[in-house]
């Protein structure tokens, strides 16, 4: 799965965001630290999701956990 990363000139920064994932967004001050913010934004923001649902999942009893590969055709 690719994700698609748009960079765009604001003033004297790059805004940056991932246009399939409505909230990860970032900008640098050059292409190359926008897009490693944009990568560090992704990173936590599937942290605390994953936190978000370890939480929403403490009295649930959970038949199985997997990794789930995502390939689209």
């Amino acid at each position: 799965m690719n994700l698609t990363a748009v960079y765009v000139r604001s003033g004297a920064w790059i805004a940056a965001w991932i246009e399939e994932i409505p909230g990860v967004n970032t900008q640098g001050a050059t292409l190359e630290e926008a897009r490693a913010n944009l990568r560090d934004a992704l990173a936590l923001m599937l942290e605390d999701q994953r936190a978000d649902s370890e939480a929403a999942l403490a009295d649930q009893t959970v038949i199985e956990r997997e990794l789930l590969p995502v390939v689209f055709s």
